[in-house]
């Protein structure tokens, strides 16, 4: 499912494309038609408005469809947002950025609890190797003295927002190589949890008796499956530097049969080796001795998203900022310092930080996020980009053009079954939910 949409918003930037190419023809040529030595830089501005107003109602010239054989290159960046306002109405571009600040507060709320949460399991935890690694600990626990597990995890918040919060109230840039960092020590640390998990298990040591199916874990794996694969938000700045585009859809399908491999792995290994599974899987490791009693691999396995995550929340809670920004844009207007600087980074950054003194759930922030937000970016808002782009390509440049970057999932029925697949799995997802949360 998350392939199908995949090459619908890879669809969707080809057309984006090459409606912009044709506009900006069409002003180019509104403008040599004018009279340069009669016409001020007025008169031009105006004929090119005009052009933009009468190109919306006036078929392509001949001699520009002839040239429209590269017209859907992707080689300009055209983030979704832009595709919103490009092919919906304003009803539609509002919906498509209340989604994504749904989605970006669901991920900061994860970050927020994920870096205490993982502290705390690494100062209050057996790192000694000396007690029980199956004892299951509670928040009322005691950590260090008088303190408690749910305070530490609390101070431990309060120094995370602290440190990372005020970044919210500034422009993150050049971040390449910090990323690159991140990016290695995520195989690093995903390989060495793959092959010690695969090392116990060939010793017999495996713990993980799993039953062939449990149903009442399907809400959580439907959300989690959409957090695990949703890249479509982040299609434009991926797709549009590759060179040769010509097979990016098999390219595309290959990449995902990699991940699914992987995910599979890791996950396999995961639920054979543990008999209980912590919702940050690190913390497998970190509390287990007799998986690996090497010290330094046990710190570096349990800090390993402190450093990761940390990097990427600055980043996100920008981008939220600035979608906050966009959502309440008036043309030719700007906001006053106070509302610019002080509100904006502040509603932004305090909810999450709210939801993750509340609950450091992981799995169901995971899942509601996934399921709700996540929804709308992977399933809803691709159908509808690429339903609206189709109908603009034909419309602009006639319906005997093809776009040669046209998903494969070619006729109207999948965009329909997408939409009553996604619409079906929110209300399935909501129901357990509600069912979970009755029963006594």
């Amino acid at each position: 499912m998350s392939y199908m949409t995949t090459t619908f918003v890879i669809e969707a930037m080809a057309a984006a494309n090459a409606h912009l190419r044709w506009k900006r023809t069409e002003g180019q040529r509104i403008v040599d038609d004018s009279d340069p030595s009669s016409d001020s830089d007025d008169d031009k501005n105006n004929a090119i408005r005009d052009g933009y107003d009468r190109s919306e109602g006036r078929p392509i010239l001949s001699v520009q469809r002839a040239r429209t054989y590269d017209a859907f290159d992707i080689v300009e960046r055209i983030e979704m947002g832009q595709m919103a306002s490009m092919f919906f109405n304003k009803v539609g571009v509002n919906m498509f950025y209340i989604c994504i600040i749904i989605y970006l507060y669901g991920d900061l709320a994860i970050y927020a609890a994920a870096v205490p949460y993982s502290l705390t399991e690494v100062v209050c935890g057996n790192q000694s190797c000396s007690a029980d690694s199956k004892v299951k600990h509670n928040d009322t626990d005691p950590c260090w003295g008088s303190v408690r597990r749910i305070d530490a995890y609390r101070i431990f918040l309060a120094v995370f927002s602290l440190l990372l919060g005020p970044f919210t109230f500034f422009n993150v840039q050049k971040t390449k190589y910090l990323q690159i960092i991140t990016s290695l020590m995520r195989w690093i640390a995903f390989i060495i949890m793959i092959i010690l998990a695969l090392i116990r298990i060939s010793k017999g040591a495996g713990e993980g008796h799993p039953p062939v199916a449990n149903f009442s874990g399907i809400p959580t794996l439907f959300g989690v499956c959409v957090y695990s694969f949703m890249c479509q938000h982040s299609l434009p700045s991926l797709i549009t530097p590759i060179s040769k585009k010509k097979h990016m859809n098999k390219l595309v399908l290959i990449d995902y049969v990699l991940i699914l491999a992987f995910y599979s792995l890791l996950s396999f290994t995961a639920i054979f080796c543990f008999s209980n599974l912590k919702d940050m899987y690190t913390l497998n490791f970190t509390s287990n001795c007799n998986v690996i009693s090497v010290p330094f691999i046990r710190y570096f396995l349990g800090l390993f998203p402190v450093f990761t995550i940390s990097t990427n929340f600055p980043i996100i809670a920008v981008t939220l900022r600035n979608n906050w920004k966009t959502i309440f844009h008036r043309d030719g207007g700007m906001y006053p310092w106070l509302i610019d600087r002080i509100i904006f980074p502040l509603i932004t950054i305090i909810p999450p930080i709210l939801v993750a003194f509340c609950t450091h759930d992981l799995e169901t922030l995971v899942g509601i996020t996934g399921s709700y937000a996540g929804t709308g970016i992977q399933y809803i808002i691709p159908a509808c980009l690429v339903y609206f782009g189709r109908k603009d390509v034909g419309f602009v440049f006639g319906n005997d053009v093809e776009n040669k970057h046209r998903s494969p999932f070619k006729h109207s029925f999948w965009i329909l079954f997408v939409l009553v697949w996604s619409v079906s799995c929110f209300i399935f997802v909501t129901t357990n939910i509600v069912l979970t949360e009755t029963q006594p």
